[in-house]
C-alpha cells in the first residue's frame, strides 16, 4: 500500500514525502511543477526524492481532466493532499490558477478518495489565512471564519467545507491542518524569510508592510512535518461524536503552527546576525490580504496527536541560513558562501 503525497515538489510536500520515505512508506509524489517560483527549485526537490527506494513521481496536473485516473491501480491507502496554489498576494493577480488548483484540484481529490477502495485517511493542507482579520489571539478552530480577506483564504475556507459534505455524504476519514508561516530548508522564495535572506545577500532592499509590526506565528519546517505524520497515523473516528473544528462526521481541523506570533522586525533582526549583513530597509503600507498578527492555538492537536512545536525563530533560523548560505546560494549564483 502506498500514501499519495500531492505537491511533492512543493516544500512542505518535499519534506512530507522524505519522512514517510524515512520511516519505510511507498511514497507516490505528484506534481505538475508550475512556474509560480523557480522551477529549479522544485527540479532539485524531485531529484533529491528520486534515488529513494519506495519513491515514484508522476509528474501531472491533479486539476486536469482524468489527471488521477492512472493513480487508481498504485494501491493507495493515505492521501496528504499540499498541492495547491499558494501566496495571498498572487490571487490578486492571477484569481483563475486559485479556482483551478485549490477548487477544481481539491474537488478532483475528494472525488479520488470517494473511489480509492482501500482508502483509510486523507490529509489536506488549510491554512491560517481562513481567519482573516480575526482580532480574537489565538485563532482557535471553535473561530468564525466567514469573513476571508483574501481570494486564496477563500479558496481554502471552500476546500474545508467541500471535505465537510463529502465527510458527511461518504464518511470519508479527512482532516485539515490550517498552516502557519512554515519556513526552513528547501523553503519558498514567494515568503519573507527567503526574499529577506536573498535580499541581505544581494544587497537589495527589504520592504518592510506596515511599519514592520506585522507578528507572524513561524513555524519550522521539521515541527510540520513531525505534526503532519502524526495526525496521518490518527483518522478521525465516524462515531458520530463532535471533533476539532465542530464536525460529527469523520472530518477534523486542527491549527499546526508554533504557537508563538514573533515579529517581522525580530525576524529580520535575526536574520542580520546569521547572515553578517545590515538591511536596507524600505517602509511599505499594509497590503491588501494581508493581517497584523497570526497566532496559532494547538491545544486540539497536542492534545489528539502529541503535537508540540520544539523548535525556536533563532534555532530555525540558523538552520535555515546555513542551507541557504552553504546549498542553495552556491547552487545557483555560482558565489559560494560568503
Amino acid at each position: 500500500m502506498a500514501v499519495l503525497v500531492t505537491g511533492a515538489a512543493g516544500f512542505i510536500g518535499f519534506h512530507v514525502a522524505a519522512a514517510l520515505l524515512a520511516r519505510g512508506e511507498t511514497v507516490v509524489g505528484l506534481d505538475c511543477f508550475t512556474p509560480y517560483y523557480d522551477v529549479r527549485l522544485k527540479r532539485a526537490r524531485a531529484a533529491a526524492l528520486a534515488g529513494r527506494p519506495g519513491f515514484r513521481m508522476v509528474e501531472a496536473d491533479f486539476a486536469g481532466p482524468g489527471a488521477l485516473a492512472p493513480l487508481a491501480g498504485l494501491g493507495i491507502e493515505r492521501i496528504v493532499h499540499l498541492g495547491a496554489q499558494p501566496g495571498v498576494r498572487y490571487s490578486l493577480e492571477n484569481p483563475e490558477a486559485y479556482a483551478h488548483a485549490n477548487l477544481a484540484g481539491h474537488l478532483a481529490l475528494l472525488e479520488f478518495a470517494r473511489r480509492a477502495p482501500a482508502l483509510s485517511h486523507m490529509v489536506y493542507a488549510s491554512s491560517s489565512s481562513v481567519y482573516g482579520a480575526n482580532q480574537r489571539l489565538p485563532f482557535a478552530v471553535e473561530d468564525r471564519v466567514d469573513h476571508p480577506v483574501s481570494l486564496y483564504a477563500a479558496t481554502k475556507r471552500a476546500d474545508e467545507l467541500m471535505s465537510e459534505a463529502y465527510a458527511h455524504l461518504f464518511r470519508i476519514p479527512l482532516t485539515g491542518l490550517r498552516f502557519f508561516t512554515v519556513y526552513g530548508p528547501w523553503g519558498r522564495p514567494d515568503m519573507a524569510v527567503w526574499s529577506f535572506t536573498e535580499a541581505l545577500y544581494e544587497g537589495r532592499p527589504i520592504r518592510l508592510f506596515a511599519g514592520g509590526r506585522l507578528r507572524r506565528d513561524f513555524t519550522y519546517v521539521d515541527d510540520i512535518v513531525a505534526g503532519v505524520l502524526a495526525i496521518l497515523d490518527r483518522p478521525p473516528a465516524d462515531d458520530g461524536a463532535e471533533k476539532p473544528g465542530g464536525s460529527l462526521a469523520p472530518h477534523a481541523l486542527y491549527n499546526i503552527g508554533n504557537s508563538r506570533p514573533e515579529r517581522v522586525t525580530d525576524l529580520l533582526a535575526l536574520l542580520e546576525a546569521e547572515t553578517g549583513r545590515r538591511a536596507i530597509v524600505e517602509e511599505a503600507p499594509m497590503q491588501p490580504g494581508d493581517v497584523e498578527a497570526t497566532y496559532a492555538d494547538v491545544g486540539p492537536l497536542e492534545r489528539d496527536a502529541g503535537f508540540r512545536p520544539a523548535t525556536p525563530l533563532a534555532d530555525g533560523i540558523a538552520r535555515w541560513v546555513a542551507w541557504y548560505r552553504d546549498v542553495w546560494r552556491p547552487r545557483v549564483s555560482g558565489k559560494g558562501t560568503g
